[in-house]
């Protein structure tokens, strides 16, 4: 999963879709669960089509979809047997993950499944004031967390065996209650499967959400989150989107530091997904394609890229520089670099760079001495990508030897 699939699409989609709120709406709205419930009796997403959400993922470069089984709500997107509130009890009456799944194999998209740890139906569930819960456990005197549990694993067994291969499994709401039992039944279930942080112990992979990323590289395996919708994860009337600049950059920024990248979309009650949503997603995907050789390249940290707010990875002898903020100019120096690349280009369009070895005004100092010629690259089309996180190719006969360190020979080259 963290070596080959590496871009995914989240989907959030549930009963939720009906208020068109959020997600959260009976937590973030105050809306008394008899009331929300009542979607249930409405919810019939006649135009719900997998094939064509495995499609757009599949023409955007995706590699995984992540599909919400059940968020907060409790309201489950599949034909359990355990609770009568599931999709398969509402006018449509078909159970939508197993639709997604054929979908998805048909296509060759893998498939993760969410599953949210809180519970706002379930009337076992401790809701103790913790984290995103409605209620306290003097208003829920049923909560019975040993019962919970295993109302919890006996859905796992459902969601692990009768669905295919599930490349990886995204818990939300990390329980109070530290019981590995849980992860390692879905161990035992699909061998190989990759578990999230957000269970019931520390799982496999760590997951940021809707977060700016530091540094270079990560210390373990990460998928970072992030959502077309600012408000919602879920379908909300009068969205506010975020531009493709923000998508781009943080995409760029998490993957070149070699985490996977999950981006979500909510499909309406209707079981469609907005065409803002999709021509976003798809504008998205274009970049993706483009640059994807440099986001799947191996993290390197070099001290004079981090300062000018750059991240570099490579591939044999090709360095990839990524701006997950836009350059400030059509072109920068670096003293670092004493032998040219064989090409440069950027590869969001392939547009070809200009690369010399000059004396830039901007390196002066007063001192004759010191003054040097630097790698100067020109030619950046910063105003035609203006919405896009600018990634740069270079191509050197030795990669190694092409670049110096500047710690301790400060008098060498002038930063």
């Amino acid at each position: 999963m963290f070596k080959s699939k590496r871009f995914g699409m989240f989907i959030h989609w549930g009963l939720y879709s009906v208020g068109g709120l959020h997600e959260q709406e009976m937590w973030r709205f105050f809306v008394e669960g008899e009331k929300y419930e009542q979607y249930m009796k409405v919810f019939n997403p006649t135009e719900y089509n997998p094939k064509e959400w495995v499609k757009l993922a599949k023409e955007c470069g995706v590699d995984y979809i992540t599909f919400t089984t059940k968020h907060h709500d409790g309201f489950c997107m599949w034909d359990t047997e355990y609770t009568d509130y599931k999709i398969t009890n509402t006018p449509y009456g078909k159970d939508v993950l197993k639709m997604l799944a054929e979908a998805c194999e048909e296509e060759g998209i893998a498939l993760s499944l969410y599953y949210s740890v809180p519970d706002w139906h379930n009337p076992h569930y401790p809701n103790t004031t913790g984290h995103h819960e409605v209620k306290t456990a003097a208003e829920t005197p049923e909560a019975n967390e040993p019962l919970y549990i295993e109302y919890v694993k006996n859905q796992l067994r459902e969601l692990l065996t009768g669905y295919g291969k599930i490349q990886s499994f995204f818990w939300d709401i990390p329980p109070k209650t530290r019981d590995k039992s849980l992860n390692e039944l879905i161990r035992s279930l699909q061998p190989g499967i990759l578990i999230n942080n957000r269970g019931y112990d520390e799982g496999d992979f760590s997951t940021p959400e809707r977060m700016s990323a530091d540094g270079a590289s990560f210390d373990g395996l990460t998928e970072a989150c992030d959502s077309i919708g600012k408000e919602s994860w879920g379908y909300r009337k009068n969205e506010d989107y975020h531009s493709n600049l923000y998508l781009t950059s943080s995409i760029d920024r998490y993957m070149a530091m070699g985490a996977n990248y999950v981006l979500n979309v909510g499909p309406d009650s209707k079981g469609k997904i907005p065409e803002v949503s999709k021509e976003i997603f798809t504008q998205v995907g274009a970049w993706y394609k483009n640059v994807k050789e440099a986001l799947h390249a191996k993290p390197v940290k070099y001290e004079w890229a981090s300062k000018k707010g750059i991240l570099t990875t490579k591939n044999e002898n090709t360095l990839y520089l990524h701006f997950p903020q836009s350059p400030d100019a059509t072109g920068f120096y670096i003293s670092e670099i004493e032998t040219l690349p064989k090409t440069a280009i950027v590869l969001n369009d392939g547009t070809p760079l200009s690369v010399s070895m000059d004396l830039m005004p901007s390196c002066f100092n007063g001192n004759r001495e010191s003054m040097v010629k630097v790698c100067h690259i020109s030619g950046i089309p910063v105003n035609r990508l203006s919405s896009q996180a600018i990634v740069i190719k270079l191509e050197f006969e030795n990669l190694d030897t092409a670049i110096i360190n500047l710690q301790g020979n400060e008098g060498k080259r002038i930063l």
